[in-house]
């Protein structure tokens, strides 16, 4: 059947850069003779049917905002095979053929399991400032989010030095350390602890022990949220139990992450991203995401994209260290 109509959605947690996405999927499709239609509040839009017609000027003026216009939310129902049959019905009853979804793992996990049960064309852009997608070297929203997490650490950096204090900065990153691990190397901060490393512990023991006690009076740690590396505040508790000299405070970027107008690079890819969606829809591409490798736009299949079988590489540890001497 020829797609006529294609449907928007974002799903997950915010990312900065995922309204240049709508905008270059809706005036890409519009270029290219498809009616689009804007699903409101992720999948749990589709269930309720909040469906709405986008025109062009429906998406003026939002290239440099933050968050989505389309907002988001989890969907306990779509979890459901009677609420995917009931987002099928209502998908339907709007008139739409195909869908792009926005959004991370989770989201692009929906979108495999709804285009296999109902045999929909779905196409997915990676957004998430986690960076925890396959096959993409870049998500939608990453650079943003570096961008906030470096203004931050730098600021920080004026009051632990004056102060002589060891600050652990708490990034966003459950599943994956790119944030605190890049963030640190951007900011020259003295550690980074990830949950990809297993010995947290010992990465923690030897910056007290033989940096920040032979040359540092003051050092900031990078700490990815997550149960492995103990979190920002499990450190500086361990710390005031076995360090009690020093004075350990905690930074807890939280949401600030995810805020914010996206920068030039994060604008441009979700742009690129966004077109080729259309494109890879007018390919007769389904149930793939559009991904980025070595600056060239790439299909990746869904069952791909969201197995989690990429590697950091933990060169880069050292990296930190050597260079925080």
């Amino acid at each position: 059947m020829a797609i006529k109509c294609i449907g928007i959605l974002t799903s997950g947690g915010d990312a900065p850069g995922m309204n240049a996405a709508i905008r270059a999927v809706t005036r890409t499709a519009i270029y290219n003779g498809y009616q689009v239609k804007g699903i409101m509040r992720g999948y749990h839009g589709l269930v309720t049917g909040e469906i709405v017609e986008f025109k062009s000027q429906s998406v003026s003026n939002i290239i440099q905002k933050g968050g989505t216009i389309l907002k988001t939310a989890r969907s306990k129902e779509f979890r459901t095979e009677e609420g995917r049959r009931q987002a099928y019905e209502n998908m339907k009853a709007a008139g739409i053929d195909a869908l792009v979804v926005i959004g991370g793992d989770g989201s692009l996990s929906g979108a495999q399991l709804f285009a296999e049960e109902f045999d929909v064309p779905i196409v997915g852009l990676p957004g998430t400032i986690d960076n925890d997608v396959d096959g993409t070297d870049e998500t939608i929203g990453y650079d943003t989010a570096l961008n906030t997490i470096v203004d931050a650490v730098d600021k920080l950096r004026d009051t632990a030095s004056s102060h002589e204090r060891l600050f652990f900065v708490e990034v966003m990153g459950n599943t994956a350390g790119y944030l605190a691990l890049n963030g640190a190397i951007a900011s020259g901060a003295e550690a980074a602890i990830i949950p990809e490393r297993d010995t947290q512990v010992d990465q923690l023991a030897d910056l007290i022990n033989n940096g920040f006690r032979k040359s540092k009076n003051s050092a900031i740690v990078l700490v990815a949220e997550n149960k492995a590396t103990g979190g920002a505040l499990g450190l500086a508790q361990r710390i005031k139990q076995e360090f009690p000299e020093y004075d350990a405070r905690v930074t807890i970027l939280g949401h600030l992450q995810r805020g914010g107008s996206p920068t030039a690079k994060d604008r441009i890819l979700a742009s690129k991203m966004g077109a080729t969606a259309i494109e890879a829809l007018s390919e007769g591409q389904r149930n793939v995401m559009i991904g980025i490798k070595n600056g060239e736009l790439v299909y990746v299949p869904f069952k791909k994209a969201i197995a989690h079988s990429s590697q950091m590489d933990l060169k880069d540890l050292e990296i930190v260290k050597i260079l925080s001497m």
